[in-house]
């Protein structure tokens, strides 16, 4: 992805790896680019090490080449590494902020 596409308030998906199974509800994972261990709630499916994840959270941060994802905690990367899922679009307003005048 080009630093361009993705803005603050989109929804973007990160491809993880599944390193290990921490405990029976929980997955640890690797995430490209983030340098810390990662651990995720996986209760529904029965994942595998070394298969791959899609992690889906909101853009809160860009500086440059790196954006921070909320993905329950806050996750830094490089932008190449995400995949936008939705463009963040602002509510429109139906009535103006002003009465008209009489």
């Amino acid at each position: 992805m080009g630093k361009g596409r993705i803005k603050v308030g989109d929804e973007v998906a990160i491809t993880a790896t599944v390193r290990r199974r921490v405990t029976e509800d929980r997955v640890s994972v690797s995430i490209p680019s983030y340098g810390f261990p990662h651990s995720i709630v996986d209760r529904t499916s029965k994942v595998k090490k070394g298969q791959p994840i899609e992690l889906i959270g909101d853009v809160t941060h860009i500086d440059g080449e790196w954006v921070t994802v909320n993905l329950g905690v806050p996750v830094t990367v490089n932008a190449d590494t995400l995949r936008l899922v939705t463009s963040y679009k602002p509510p429109t307003r139906k009535m103006p902020l002003l009465d008209k005048a009489t």
